[in-house]
């Protein structure tokens, strides 16, 4: 079986954003994700999550704006306040609702300023979000973004991604696998899947070209679920594509009873 989550930030905005948890419920998932956003209110959150009975493989710390083109804040030094303050409360809603991994995205390289310098930036901040992590027995993740859509953003493919993890050197950082950025950005999905399961803590799926759910473009997701479950992956893989029709159209390729978790033989029957 593999365990799938719905990531509520991108899918069911036809509800206001903590409506979503019971909505996600409603459909069938009995997992979710989200980002840091302006709607978010740590504590209301979290008795919605509990109260639908859901668990949270993941979620986003806070990355700015997103909607205005932000990608993190690790970057920026004017943002140092805001993530010390920002991380605690992170933690207390991981704990809250179960949560043992954060996703935190490093921010857009500056104009300004030599990249080399912003990368050594990004990786000693890194190092000391993980370390606050681990304390609290948390894993942190990077992810890497298609370079396209986000051309500031400074992992766009998975071996610099992997290779800054090393640089880092901390044992609770792992490896955002999202299926559709790396398509758009190199393809071979199921080889560096084979590669580097052992390093990916969490994987996001999306069809290509468009972003739209499986199976509406040109990713091969038998194929990819089948290398998948065969790997012994155990973590989750979060829906985050866009839905043009409305959320509920949009899982008519993945029937209710699979929303806990997707057997092979049942979806591909």
């Amino acid at each position: 079986m593999i365990n799938i989550d719905i990531n509520v930030s991108i899918l069911l905005k036809e509800y206001p954003f903590h409506d979503r948890f019971a909505q996600a419920a409603k459909l069938g998932f009995n997992a979710v994700e989200f980002y840091w956003g302006p709607d978010l209110v740590p504590g209301e959150a979290a008795q919605r999550i509990v109260d639908a009975g859901l668990k949270v493989p993941a979620f986003n710390l806070d990355a700015g704006d997103m909607a205005a083109g932000d990608r993190g804040l690790l970057n920026d030094p004017r943002h140092k306040d805001r993530i010390m303050q920002n991380l605690p409360v992170a933690f207390d809603l991981a704990h809250r609702v179960g949560c043992k991994k954060l996703t935190a995205l490093p921010g857009n390289f500056l104009p300004d300023e030599e990249r080399e310098r912003q990368l050594d930036r990004i990786r000693e901040n890194f190092r000391w979000v993980c370390e606050e992590a681990k304390a609290e027995g948390i894993t942190i993740m990077v992810e890497a973004i298609n370079g396209f859509d986000n051309p500031a953003y400074p992992f766009t493919t998975t071996e610099e991604t992997i290779s800054f993890m090393d640089s880092v050197g901390a044992d609770n950082l792992e490896y955002l696998y999202d299926i559709y950025h790396m398509q758009r950005m190199e393809g071979n999905i199921t080889s560096t899947l084979e590669k580097h399961i052992d390093r990916i803590g969490h994987i996001q799926i999306a069809d290509c070209p468009g972003r739209h759910f499986p199976g509406s473009g040109e990713i091969n997701y038998r194929q990819v679920f089948e290398t998948i479950e065969k790997s012994g992956y155990k973590s989750y893989i979060g829906l985050e594509y866009i839905a043009e029709n409305g959320t509920e159209e949009s899982l008519a390729w993945l029937p209710q009873p699979l929303r806990r978790g997707i057997y092979l033989d049942s979806l591909f029957a």
